[in-house]
């Protein structure tokens, strides 16, 4: 699995970041996971509202962070 978090490092951020890595480890998950923080390359996924979570290629979510128990059910449907 192929993990991005967008985000320039806000505090909203870091929180979406440490939640995936919790969840991924506590779903023991074989997951790559990137920080994107440059601008271009997060507008370049279409997003306009940080944090986002990609997996896969694919932009789950952005704008928002997910409850714990959410992210840890849209990682466990992948």
């Amino acid at each position: 699995m192929d993990i991005k978090i967008l985000g320039t490092g806000c505090k909203k951020c870091q929180t979406l970041e440490t939640l995936t890595r919790n969840a991924v480890a506590s779903l023991e998950l074989d997951a790559d996971i990137e920080k994107v923080t440059d601008p271009g390359e997060i507008a370049s996924w279409g997003v306009m509202a940080t944090p986002a979570l990609v997996i896969d290629d694919k932009v789950v979510f952005a704008g928002r962070v997910p409850s714990e128990h959410d992210l840890t059910a849209i990682l466990a449907g992948k």
